[in-house]
Order: C-alpha cells, then sequence, then structure tokens
C-alpha cells in the first residue's frame, strides 16, 4: 500500500510539474486550501509532540493553531505541558541573550489562548521590557518584541530589574531610526537592505499606521521591497534567492492588509505563492533554495506554512497572522505526566528530566532534526564535540551510539567484561556493558563488539527496536507485515535477515520516516538521523 501511495506521488508531482506552465501561474484559492491540507498532514506526521525550539515548535503552534485545521486530540495541550516543563528547568530564565527566544513562545502561547504572564509561575513578558537587553540582538529584539507584546495585546510589565524601561513607542522609534536610506531595513541600521528585515520590521508596525512617521517609513519600505522581488516573484536575502525570504515578505502584506496580488508584486506574471509553490514537493513540504529540489527542509516548510495560512486568512477576511484576537482557546494540560512511558515498561526505564535547558550547537541551523538535537542535548542523553559543534553529518561508533541509548533510557550503567575488545578502563564501557545486559546490543562474533565500528543504518534499527521491547512496545510483526513494510523501498532486498523484522517496525512506527526511496541499510547512519531515531522511539514511549 505505502508502494502504490509513492506511486501516486511521483505521478501526482510530474502532473504539477507539466501543468505549471507560465501562463497558468496564478495560485487560486483552491489550490491554496490543498496546498494547506498537504503540508499540515506533513507537519502533524513529521512533528507528532512540538517542542520548545524554533524547529518543530512554536512555529508549528503557530502555523497549526492559526489555519484551523483539526490536529491530535491533546497535541496544544502537550505541547504547553512541555513549555511548563522547560520553563520550570531553567527556572523562567529561556536565554540571558537571546530575548527573541521569550518573543517566539509567547507569540505561541497567544496563538492557543494560554497566559504568558503565567507559565509554571514565571512572566514571559517580563524580559521584554528590559530594552537594553532586548536591543542585544540588534533589530531583531524591538521587532519581535513588537509582535510578542501585540499578539495578545498585552499589557507592557514593569520590570524592576531593568536598566530602561521598555514602553511600546521606544520600540517602534527603535525601529524607525534603524531604517536605511533607501527605505528598507537590516540588523544594524546601516549597510544594505536585507529582505527578511525589512519584512519584519513591517510585520511589527504593521499595527501603528496610525501614526504619521510609521505610515511613511511602511510606504518606503513596501516600495523597496516591490523593487527588490525578483521575475520569478521570489526574493533573496544575503544575495541568495530562498523560500523563507518570500514567506517574510507575504506575511508582511497581509499584516498591513494589502493585497498579496498587488500589482506591485506581480512580476512577469507570477505572484509571492506562485513562487512559494514552485518550492513545494509533492509530500506536501517544502524545499529551502530552488536548487535543492530534492531535499526537504523542516525549517523552509514550516515557515512555508504558516506563510500559506496568513495568505488564506487574507482572502477568508480573516484577521491577520498575528492578530489573535480570535485565537482557539485548548483545555488543561493532560493529567498523564510527561515521560509516564507505557505500561509494561522495564523498571529500570526512567525518564530524563530537562538538565540543561536552552542546549543547542551553532553548525543546526538548518537540520531537519534540530528539534530532536536540542531535546535529546537538554535532557544530557546527547552531546556535542569538543569544539562546541554537533556535527549532524558525521557517523556515529557502535560505543557512541550503546552509550546514548543507554542514556535515553535512563539505564545506570555498569561495567561487564563480555567483550574482549571493550576494556573495562574504556569511557564507553559501562555502557555497552549495560547495553548488552539489557539486551539492546549483541556483539559481532567471537566475543567482540568492535566499539569503533561506524553503526550503520540496520544495526541502528535493530538496536533501537530492542530498546523500544524495553519501554513497553510490541516489536512483534509477522513476516507478511515486515514484507509490505519494506517492499515500498526499491533496496528493500538488500536488507539483512536478522535486521529485517527490527527495520520493518522502526519505519512501521515512525522511528524512521519513509520518505526517501530506498533503505541504504548498510550505510553508515549520521548522527543527525540518530538522534531522530531516539527522538521518535521516546515520543513513541512516552518517554519524553
Amino acid at each position: 500500500m505505502k508502494a502504490f501511495k509513492k506511486i501516486i506521488s511521483l505521478l501526482l508531482a510530474l502532473a504539477m510539474i507539466l501543468s505549471l506552465g507560465v501562463s497558468a501561474l496564478a495560485a487560486s484559492k483552491d489550490e491554496l486550501e490543498a496546498a494547506l491540507t498537504g503540508t499540515g498532514e506533513y507537519i502533524l506526521k513529521a512533528v507528532k509532540k512540538p517542542q520548545v525550539g524554533q524547529i518543530g515548535g512554536e512555529w508549528v503552534v503557530l502555523g497549526l493553531a492559526r489555519s484551523g485545521m483539526t490536529v491530535p486530540e491533546g497535541y496544544f495541550e502537550n505541547y504547553y505541558a512541555t513549555v511548563e516543563e522547560y520553563i520550570k528547568a531553567c527556572r523562567g530564565v529561556v536565554s540571558e541573550k537571546k530575548y527573541t527566544e521569550y518573543a517566539r513562545l509567547v507569540v505561541a502561547l497567544a496563538s492557543i489562548s494560554k497566559d504568558p504572564t503565567n507559565v509554571a509561575g514565571y512572566n514571559l513578558l517580563m524580559p521584554l521590557a528590559d530594552y537594553d537587553k532586548t536591543l542585544l540582538q540588534g533589530l531583531s529584539g524591538p521587532i519581535w518584541a513588537l509582535i510578542a507584546l501585540d499578539a495578545g495585546s498585552y499589557d507592557m510589565p514593569q520590570n524592576p530589574e531593568a536598566k530602561t524601561q521598555a514602553t511600546r513607542q521606544m520600540y517602534i522609534d527603535t525601529i524607525l531610526d534603524f531604517q536605511l536610506p533607501d527605505g528598507g531595513f537590516n540588523l544594524t541600521g546601516s549597510g544594505y537592505t536585507d529582505t527578511d528585515m525589512t519584512a519584519m520590521a513591517l510585520q511589527a508596525l504593521a499595527k501603528y499606521q496610525s501614526q504619521d512617521k510609521v505610515r511613511e517609513a511602511t510606504e518606503k519600505a513596501v516600495e523597496t521591497l516591490a523593487g527588490l522581488q525578483d521575475e520569478q516573484g521570489g526574493f533573496a536575502s544575503w544575495g541568495i534567492t530562498n523560500l523563507e525570504s518570500v514567506v517574510q515578505v507575504l506575511v508582511a502584506l497581509t499584516e498591513l492588509g494589502i493585497d498579496a496580488n498587488d500589482p506591485r508584486f506581480i512580476k512577469n506574471g507570477h505572484s509571492m505563492l506562485d513562487n512559494i509553490f514552485t518550492y513545494r514537493k509533492s509530500d506536501g513540504s517544502f524545499f529551502h533554495l530552488p536548487d535543492d529540489k530534492n531535499e526537504s527542509n523542516q525549517m523552509a516548510t514550516e515557515q512555508a506554512f504558516y506563510g500559506m495560512v496568513a495568505a488564506m486568512r487574507a482572502l477568508e477576511g480573516k484577521s491577520s497572522l498575528y492578530r489573535m484576537n480570535d485565537a482557539i482557546s485548548i483545555g488543561e494540560a493532560p493529567v498523564i505526566l510527561p515521560g509516564a512511558g507505557l505500561e509494561g515498561k522495564h523498571p529500570d526505564v526512567k525518564f530524563c528530566p530537562i538538565t540543561e535547558p536552552g542546549k543547542s550547537f551553532p553548525d543546526l541551523a538548518y537540520d531537519n532534526n534540530l528539534s530532536a538535537i536540542e531535546a535529546l542535548a537538554s535532557r544530557g542523553i546527547i552531546s556535542g564535540m569538543n569544539d562546541g559543534n554537533f556535527y549532524p553529518a558525521k557517523t556515529m561508533t557502535r560505543a557512541e551510539f550503546a552509550t546514548i541509548v543507554t542514556k535515553s533510557l535512563g539505564l545506570e550503567p555498569a561495567v561487564s567484561s563480555v567483550f574482549s575488545d571493550v576494556p573495562e578502563d574504556k569511557w564507553y564501557a559501562p555502557f555497552v556493558g549495560t547495553a548488552n545486559r539489557y539486551g539492546i546490543v549483541s556483539g559481532v562474533g567471537g566475543g567482540k563488539f568492535n566499539p569503533e565500528g561506524t553503526i550503520t543504518r540496520e544495526q541502528a534499527a535493530t538496536m533501537v527496536a530492542n530498546a523500544a521491547v524495553l519501554c513497553g512496545m510490541d516489536t512483534e510483526m509477522p513476516v507478511s507485515a515486515v514484507r509490505d513494510v519494506l517492499s515500498q523501498f526499491g533496496d528493500y532486498v538488500t536488507v539483512s535477515s536478522w535486521a529485517q523484522a527490527p527495520m520493518a517496525f522502526c519505519y512501521d512506527n515512525g522511528i524512521l520516516g519513509d520518505e526517501a526511496l530506498n533503505i541504504n541499510p548498510r550505510e553508515a547512519v549520521t548522527r543527525s538521523e540518530i538522534a531522530a531515531m531516539l527522538f521518535n522511539l521516546l515520543l513513541k514511549a512516552n518517554l519524553l
């Protein structure tokens, strides 16, 4: 069945490509609605439990909440419970220097009508009242402070610890002070106009058009953006044409009440929505750059989704994306605590709480598994290299994998002398010994483990399936079901016989994504992919 679906998707994609003649590039409401539905379904499949973060987190919640789409029961409530857990762990200090982190959370909470002034006892608006610290990020700080404060029409709190108490007008004036001579904006207020910063500045200023100086600055900036649009209806940032820049301009126009099909923003017959659709894949996901057609990008997908939501709300005459007077309301957080586990899990398997909130790595900007990596890193399950980077595309050894699987289940590490090539004085010895004792890993024959060997995709899937048993999951599958799951892939016959059932289990339970055409079972699995597998396992096992 899944193989049949893949063939249908490819045929639909081909039909879409053949139908996109230049004269036909006029996105209709029906096309937008179909694209929204497809992308929303893709996101719900990719992000089963939103975390606190810029990927797989707040933008997902914002887009889905403002779209009106039906989400699984408890989806938003579980997100709020996750936010509370995170805020408790960091004791209300989301970031010391990046105050846009507070703003992003506030915007997401506003979209589901949750009070940002009392999240686990902390007021997330309070940092935005500190003018000097908010400005540490250049223009981004005041822009997002305004967007967040206005999303729910919140009062500016009085921050007794602030050197300079902020007001809305101070942020408005600061944004205006950053405007460049050509009408655009950038992060520092000097140099060249940046499309993204110009569009976001307009989003923040949209509600203040009654002020003459704001209106004049807005008109000039809109004309600047119109002049920056290319002949395909798209935009570039820092000289690189990309999807997200188009989205930001589209959102800016909808916030300002300007028709997305305003003649100034139609170039060579191409509108912004037309351009956005050129980045869309048949499965509903989006890619980041024009040349990335084979690479779905989660950040691009989430931004494209909320951009389309903004466009649809404008077409339907609803309030804009960030004007949340009509925000949905959700219930209370679920009674089942996050990390309670499944019935039947091994008693030694334990929930790993957040110990390093905000833990991230500088080399993860566009990694699709950023949310998974950060969630595991914040719990001490996975770590970076000595230079502070994560290196998501690097491979992992069998010993490293045994280590993070053991940590992810909260198992107490203990050395054993089962394998002759795992000396007791090696850092990984307690983790390999524990993983073996609980049946997660086995040797390679001859009493050896091959700890420094690179782990392959089928080996990782087998170890994860073994870990799933400890979590209380049923991994047994009939031979016919195994064959049905694996046969959707072109190279399924290359999977080793011992790995077929575990690999089918991982695909069937969403631990491994089934988007690729091939399994490549004996290919080295990357650090990013491994993080995603463990993250998905912990979600399935209710241990996250």
